[in-house]
């Protein structure tokens, strides 16, 4: 069992990093963190003394003065040294920095400096530190205008507004969930080494590059075809898949669903669409008898939609690590759908008196004992 803090836990690859090791409560201990013990020393101090492993992710990453971000990340790593060092705690410290180290700004020179400053305390203090020099991350969940190019654009998107291309560079980029298993697998790797004095400086690779302007095209194709028509694109490469589910996250659901169905009648009886595929999945129906619940589990990696064509449904969503509960009732009467966005647990109850008939997909491209279904009630 290794005992994990991390710094900034309530940012963007923070929550993602938390949420994950929590998937594994037989190897990590979550040791909890909040922003205000930069403000209290004492809790700083005994936050450190439980860790076995300290991710620092703290940091200001834009401010309309460059001078108060780079103070502001000096000072929270100098914060973090002190207390190791008046506590007499030597974590594995795994700290985040950026490949804009070498461009000539003050972010990058305070992502520099203070690797530089733990790698000093690791040298000194016989610890053992690691620092990432990391592309730029993109996922769910980040802050429009603030975190990435990807989450503005999919912010925009998704509310009606027009992206605007200051500069059409190219960019490199890693899905934050490729991050994350980087980081807990140097967590893992150095969880059984004393500390020593050791400082590594790790550089992690992008796993895609594109133009700005193409990065734009394919999230208005994303808009275009699963707004208006409710199609799925195709999820066969890797990086789509990731951007897609990172566009899911970003609708307004409790606006945007029930999304219903044209609903085609005849002498013959009814025919409806349920869901129209540019590649591949899993589609497969239940019934449901009044007053049972299904569900109650959440995806990691996998969108999956439900369609309800006979009976009336309830269905619930819930962002994990929030308290924020989505309901939805939806009527066979007026065939509809709902999708499940990645890191939602959810579930559908069976509200009316007869039988629940109901049709789901999810996007089956992993190898089927690579678990990624994990339950929590909503």
């Amino acid at each position: 069992m290794i005992k994990v803090g991390i710094t900034g836990q309530a940012g963007f690859v923070g929550t993602y990093l938390y949420n994950t090791l929590g998937l594994y409560p037989e190897r990590f201990e979550r040791i909890h963190f909040q922003d205000d013990y930069f403000q209290d020393s004492e809790k700083l101090k005994t936050f450190v003394q439980s860790c076995d492993a300290i991710v620092h992710l703290a940091a200001m990453n834009r401010h309309n003065n460059p001078e108060v971000l780079y103070n502001t990340n000096i000072e929270l790593v100098k914060q973090l040294v002190a207390a190791c060092e008046a506590s007499g705690a030597t974590p594995h410290i795994l700290f985040s920095s950026s490949t804009q180290e070498e461009r000539d700004n003050l972010y990058g020179k305070s992502k520099k400096e203070g690797r530089e400053l733990l790698e000093q305390w690791a040298m000194k203090n016989s610890g053992n530190f690691t620092g990432f020099i990391i592309p730029n991350v993109f996922g769910p969940f980040g802050h429009p205008y603030y975190n990435s190019v990807v989450a503005t654009f999919c912010h925009q998107l998704t509310h009606n507004e027009t992206p605007k291309i200051e500069t059409d560079g190219e960019i490199k980029l890693i899905y934050v969930g490729e991050l994350v298993s980087e980081i807990i697998g140097h967590i893992e790797a150095m969880s059984c080494e004393k500390a020593s004095g050791r400082a590594d400086a790790i550089f992690i690779e992008h796993t895609a590059t594109i133009k700005v302007s193409e990065l734009v095209q394919k999230l208005q194709n994303f808009k275009e075809s699963y707004f208006d028509k409710g199609v799925i694109p195709n999820l066969d490469n890797p990086f789509e898949r990731n951007l897609f589910n990172t566009f899911l996250c970003y609708i307004d659901h409790e606006s945007f669903f029930p999304f219903h169905l044209k609903l085609n009648t005849d002498n013959r009886g009814s025919f409806v669409e349920t869901i129209k595929l540019n590649s591949g999945g899993q589609v497969s129906f239940s019934t449901t008898v009044p007053g049972i619940t299904r569900g109650n589990h959440f995806h990691t990696r996998k969108a999956e939609r439900f369609a309800v064509i006979k009976g009336r449904a309830q269905i619930e969503l819930r962002r994990i690590g929030t308290d924020k509960v989505i309901t939805f009732e939806l009527d066979g009467r007026q065939p509809a759908y709902v999708d499940m966005p990645i890191w939602h647990t959810h579930n559908i109850t069976n509200i009316g008196e007869d039988e629940l008939y109901t049709i789901f997909w999810i996007n089956e491209f992993f190898n089927p004992e690579d678990a990624d279904t994990y339950f929590e009630k909503v």
